[in-house]
């Protein structure tokens, strides 16, 4: 009797001739995932308002291209769209990572610029990008995925970041609408919720032993997350072993945000 060996082979992540758009790509987590993506061949676009950094940024990675924006403003957000279009013909993937930490406040000490600065980066943002994003997501069946934070997903005590709180915890929201909006475009649309990532915004939280210590210890595994690891759930989360994904908030966070 003969026997047929099958052999299993462990999908590998490959983007090859995708186009993707990352904000907030010239460091942190925005430069890890864009990092990961080139080095799956995807073709990579990443944007920020601070054009020195950005250039920086893209000319350590392959198969990358640097547009500078300004996510505040509509104009500028189309144009990332144009000019992807123009050289690539197609759009793939879009990571609405951009945002921005406020000043540790309490409510009643926080200006009104401040609460809306705040809110027309890390909401009004990712709302820009994905309204001029859609049509060309629609042609390809494509994929969201949208970073916000643990701090969207419950109260921190003393945290006393409010603006930021709420701007993460509305992305997590409006991650489950646009999956239902736009489930018939077979777009997915997932969400991603880090905790304390080792990063330039986390930085005046990093500064002394003690509060590396303090961060360590406030996450159940015992450490604060890095860069990579959250590009990591990104890559997986945008590609087609998440098929049958769409909707879902994946808190990414050494377990913070379960006590």
């Amino acid at each position: 009797m003969k026997y047929k060996l099958r052999i299993l082979f462990c999908n590998i992540l490959s983007f090859d001739g995708e186009v993707v758009i990352i904000t907030g790509g010239s460091r942190g987590i925005g430069f890890e995932t864009a990092k990961a993506f080139s080095e799956n061949g995807a073709n990579v676009i990443i944007t920020s308002k601070n054009s020195k950094q950005l250039k920086n940024a893209a000319a350590k990675l392959s198969k990358t291209i640097a547009i500078t924006a300004d996510i505040r403003k509509e104009q500028e957000v189309q144009n990332v769209i144009k000019k992807t279009i123009e050289k690539f013909g197609k759009l793939d993937i879009l990571i609405n990572n951009a945002g921005i930490f406020p000043r540790i406040k309490k409510l009643h000490k926080i200006s009104e610029s401040e609460w809306n600065d705040v809110l027309d980066v890390n909401l009004n943002g990712a709302f820009r990008f994905t309204k001029f994003a859609i049509p060309y997501l629609q042609k390809t069946s494509g994929s969201i995925i949208n970073v916000s934070s643990d701090a969207g997903l419950k109260a921190y005590e003393d945290f006393n970041a409010d603006a930021y709180s709420a701007s993460k915890a509305a992305l997590v929201v409006l991650t489950k609408c646009w999956s239902l909006e736009y489930a018939k475009d077979k777009i997915r649309v997932n969400c991603i919720c880090p905790g304390v990532v080792e990063t330039d915004m986390t930085k005046p939280f990093l500064k002394t032993k003690k509060d590396r210590d303090f961060m360590n210890n406030d996450h159940p595994l015992g450490r604060f997350g890095q860069p990579e690891e959250i590009a990591k759930s990104i890559l997986f989360l945008a590609s087609k072993d998440s098929s049958w994904t769409t909707g879902a908030i994946l808190a990414i966070d050494g377990g913070q945000s379960t006590k």
